[in-house]
Formats: structure tokens, C-alpha cells, sequence
């Protein structure tokens, strides 16, 4: 494998791990139902938490993965000269497809995650008798599919790199044409005996 390609799975597997543990990180820290406290009015009083930043930071550093893959290695689509035959670019394809699904997910799963936990002082109750708080397992599914995302698009990155080196690959380029001296064999200075009737006779007059 190239330094740079090295260099990439790197930087995109360490902001994938990242954006995974501030996930697992958000949702430890989430304001649970138990941490509410209502008034008389009938009014939420939610604490502060860190599940906000937790949350919007794993979403940026999910983005910069995705960003960092996809800029390296382009569109899927948009590359020519790529054979569909090939089994490095069957798994790329399905690796785009669903690592970009997952990126949705997982992205969409992080923001609402941290834009729902972003409530604190007072706040009126929801249908006269409910403090709202985020359902567990929001924040945790995000990182689980930042996993996902991140790795699908290592595989993606890593298989559509190896289809190219195949297609530069020219079998041609390495059949070359023998060029030599044709293989005569010595002739030899020694004196050549032909027996006489070797050859027809003629008689002239």
C-alpha cells in the first residue's frame, strides 16, 4: 500500500474512532428524565450537559472523515475506464453505496441528538404533563453507524484503488520483441571431398 493511501485510512479511521467515542461519550452524558425536575406551574427544569458539544462535535469530525475519503477519491460515477467485471469495483460500489447511507444516518442521528438534549432552565411541559428528554440509544446509534460509514469508506477508498492499478496494468507493455542475430552456424575451413558421381556428367563431342 502507498504512504498516501496509508495516510488516508489513517486520518479517516482516527476521525471515525473519534466521532464514535464523543457519540458513546454523548450519550453517557445525556440529561435522563431522572435528572429533571418539575415545578408547580407545571414547568421542566432541565441541568446542563455536555451532550450538546459531545454530540455536535462527533457530527463535524464524522463530516471531515466522509470529506477526506471522498475528496481523495472522487465520485464512483464519475471515474472512466473502470471495468464493472471487476470485483475491486463491485465492492467499491457497494461499499460508496452503503457507507454513504450510513453517513446519513449516523449524521442526522448526532444533530438530533444534540439539538433535542439542548434544553436547559425552565421549560413548559409537553402535552401538560410530559418533560421531554432524548430517547437512549439515540446518540449510541450514531456512533455505531460513524463506525460504519468511516469503514465502508476506507473499503471503498482502498478497492477503488486497487481497481485502477489493475486497469493501468498493460499486459502488452511487457511482451517485447526478441531482436538478435540470427543463429548461423561456423562454416568450417576444412576441404570438402565429393565423390564423382556425385554430379551428372555430360559428354560433349
Amino acid at each position: 500500500m502507498e504512504r498516501k493511501a496509508v495516510v488516508v485510512c489513517v486520518a479517516a479511521g482516527f476521525l471515525g474512532l473519534l466521532s464514535a467515542a464523543l457519540g458513546f461519550a454523548a450519550e453517557a452524558t445525556r440529561v435522563k428524565i431522572s435528572d429533571v425536575q418539575t415545578t408547580m406551574p407545571g414547568d421542566c427544569v432541565y441541568p446542563r450537559s455536555p451532550a450538546l458539544a459531545l454530540g455536535l462535535t462527533a457530527a463535524v469530525a464524522l463530516m471531515m472523515a466522509q470529506a477526506i475519503i471522498n475528496t481523495v477519491t472522487g465520485c464512483i460515477c464519475c471515474k472512466k475506464h473502470l471495468n464493472p467485471s471487476d470485483t475491486n469495483w463491485t465492492v467499491a460500489l457497494i461499499s460508496f453505496i452503503i457507507s454513504w447511507v450510513t453517513f446519513i444516518i449516523a449524521f442526522l442521528l448526532l444533530l438530533t441528538g444534540a439539538a433535542l438534549n439542548d434544553q436547559h432552565g425552565e421549560e413548559s411541559m409537553y402535552f401538560g404533563n410530559y418533560c421531554y428528554v432524548v430517547k437512549p440509544g439515540v446518540f449510541s446509534g450514531g456512533a455505531v453507524m460513524s463506525l460504519a460509514s468511516v469503514a465502508l469508506g476506507i473499503v471503498y477508498y482502498v478497492a477503488l484503488s486497487s481497481s485502477k492499478n489493475v486497469q493501468s496494468w498493460d499486459p502488452q507493455q511487457n511482451q517485447g520483441i526478441a531482436m538478435g542475430q540470427p543463429q548461423i552456424p561456423p562454416q568450417s575451413t576444412q576441404p570438402v571431398f565429393v565423390h564423382e558421381d556425385t554430379y551428372n556428367r555430360q559428354q560433349f563431342p
